[in-house]
């Protein structure tokens, strides 16, 4: 219950953070540029995003509970989103870390774009931009949650986390809270590449009960006798470290085999690009002729950059 909780409350924060910093810059422009009009439209796109979000929940889980009555179909069903719910965060969070600083720009660029073609343009703006944050959301969630004993604790813990992200997004546009959006999303993304780690065990554990797979009973090690689940502590190191306390041999192959690549490559400092060289102005100068003796002027002297900077250097 703890794991399930911690996953699907920082899901819900981080998610929602997104989507909330997303509309609040498209709502800011348009605020800005004297255009309310449009937030009409804009909330109408915003609105159809987040109920798309939730039917998508719906036929999940309508899936799973009553389409798929067979046993081993729920177990493979599960399996199979659990790895699109991973490979979907995975791309999420390395997007997220090349495309943050250009957020802004690419946003209003595309809103501009959608207001010079109209209302419905508009409200399409806003829906892609909400609906791929809330897609991503309900997969994660599902694929999260399906530890869980129960479905209220990680519905009430995406709930809790999407609100603050709103609360959070709401003082960040009033200018009351001020925090290191660079800094929160690295950490987030640190304990997502965790999360994803444990979805994808979950989903190897999955694959073996649907008899995809094999070694089902092959245990990696048995810590139940030390490591209560329902302990404060184990809940706790479920939550974060998502190690439980019989895992297979395959499962922590997988957990090992995606967390320590994906985190170094996630922690490895980003290229700066070079700086440009500065140019050369005495090569790039035009050349004019030298006065003739017959003017009395006296030839201008030319230097290389060399030469200039050893003189400035020695003077």
């Amino acid at each position: 219950m703890g794991q399930a909780f911690l996953a699907s409350y920082l899901i819900g924060l981080r998610e929602g953070l997104e989507a909330t910093l997303v509309v609040s810059i498209l709502v800011a422009y348009l605020v800005k540029s004297g255009r309310r009009r449009h937030l009409l439209p804009l909330w109408a796109g915003v609105a159809v995003a987040v109920a798309l979000s939730v039917l998508f929940g719906a036929l999940l889980t309508y899936t799973e509970t009553t389409l798929l009555a067979d046993y081993r179909s729920r177990e493979l069903f599960e399996a199979i989103t659990s790895v699109l719910a991973v490979v979907l965060v995975t791309w999420m969070i390395f997007w997220m870390r090349r495309t943050a600083r250009r957020l802004k720009g690419e946003l209003t660029g595309r809103l501009e774009a959608a207001i010079g073609v109209g209302t419905l343009a508009v409200a399409g703006i806003a829906f892609l931009s909400v609906v791929r944050e809330g897609l991503e959301t309900t997969l994660l969630f599902y694929a999260a949650a399906q530890g869980a004993t129960t479905t209220a604790t990680p519905l009430v813990a995406i709930s809790a986390g999407v609100l603050t992200a709103v609360v959070v997004g709401v003082g960040l546009y009033a200018g009351a809270i001020r925090i290191n959006l660079s800094r929160f999303f690295t950490v987030s993304g640190v304990l997502l590449v965790f999360v994803a780690a444990g979805i994808l065990k979950y989903g190897v554990h999955d694959f073996q009960e649907a008899g995809v797979l094999p070694g089902l009973d092959t245990l990696a090690f048995d810590v139940s006798g030390v490591l209560d689940p329902n302990s404060w502590y184990g809940a706790t190191i479920a939550g974060v470290l998502n190690i439980t306390a019989t895992p297979t041999v395959l499962e922590m192959v997988a957990y090992a085999a995606y967390l320590v690549p994906v985190l170094a490559a996630f922690l490895w400092p980003a290229r700066t690009p070079a700086p440009a060289p500065a140019p050369n102005v005495v090569a790039d100068a035009p050349q004019t002729a030298a006065a003739t003796p017959s003017s009395g002027a006296t030839p201008a002297r030319t230097t290389s950059p060399q030469s200039e900077t050893t003189q400035h250097v020695r003077a």
